[in-house]
């Protein structure tokens, strides 16, 4: 491929002679050209919604999903992944990010690692990637070798193959059963898709991870009602969401989340005047999904 021709890599005039403007003239083009990636990710809506309800029959039938890239393509994957286990209280086994050239590379550029479609593979195998599990592969310019390894090897063992990508028309997307690919355009800097296409990326992170979960049953309304409360914040964010979704005060939300342990078991403990192992029998009989349990329609 001649990667002169992809748009990620075209050279955008709008910031043509950035580096003779004021501070404020630069930054407001950096702007400008940050304001155009949220309509290309709204063009990626249906695919991101036929993702997201893929990953959740996965989830459903015991699957994981594993994000696969290099470079700031694999950082964000990482870090969306990292993030799912506090939010959602869910194993860090049902989220994997994977970046070329392992954790060290999250610190530390690690280019070289990217152009081996056989680590890709190896990594895959190495985590015990199973055909239950579901694939993202994260490359905004839609070619990199080892992501290209990793979902070849997926698809051929029948898992749930998801491209991600800023160009249409990518190797990547060829290969995966759901493609999106929000066109970001030319960054401000050429080349530099840790700017507009990292933004990209991240958004759409965001929706599948966040879309997923409230699949899962794991938001009741706009709470986030599966929150690990580990510390002070996230105490005080437990009690406030308790408090939400009943409309006790303040001290009684901190007496039911003290009694039930969990956010979700001390709604139900409220809202069904139940006691502790009675709302936590409840809750597991709706596989965990608040508004089952409640006895609403999901």
């Amino acid at each position: 491929m001649n990667l002169a021709t992809l748009p990620t890599e075209a050279c955008n005039p709008a910031s043509e002679h950035i580096d003779q403007l004021s501070t404020i003239e630069m930054l407001r083009i950096i702007n400008e050209e940050d304001t155009k990636v949220a309509a290309a990710v709204a063009a990626e809506l249906p695919q991101i919604a036929n993702a997201v309800d893929a990953i959740a029959d996965r989830f459903e039938h015991g699957g994981r999903l594993f994000y696969i890239g290099a470079g700031t393509s694999g950082r964000l994957g990482v870090l969306d992944a990292s993030e799912c286990p506090p939010t959602f209280s869910v194993p860090p086994s049902l989220f994997q990010g994977i970046i070329a050239g392992g954790d060290s590379a999250l610190r530390h550029s690690s280019e070289t690692s990217e152009d081996s479609p056989e680590q890709g593979e190896a990594d895959l195998v190495a985590r015990a990637f199973t055909r239950r599990d579901a694939l993202i592969g994260i490359a905004a310019s839609g070619r990199t070798p080892y992501v290209l390894g990793a979902l070849r090897h997926a698809r051929k063992l029948g898992a749930l193959t998801i491209s991600l990508a800023c160009v249409s028309g990518s190797e990547i997307a060829a290969i995966a059963d759901i493609a999106i690919a929000p066109n970001t355009g030319p960054e401000v800097l050429t080349g530099s898709t840790r700017l507009k296409a990292g933004t990209a990326t991240k958004l759409v992170l965001n929706m599948i991870s966040t879309g997923v979960m409230i699949r899962a049953g794991a938001v009741y309304g706009n709470l986030m009602v599966n929150v690990q409360t580990t510390n002070e914040k996230l105490i005080d964010r437990g009690r406030r969401i308790i408090s939400d979704a009943t409309g006790v005060d303040h001290p009684t939300a901190a007496r039911l989340l003290a009694e039930a342990g969990t956010v979700k078991t001390a709604i139900v403990m409220q809202k069904l005047s139940l006691d502790r192992a009675a709302a936590e029998a409840r809750l597991k009989a709706a596989k965990g999904n608040l508004t089952t349990a409640l006895g609403k329609k999901p």
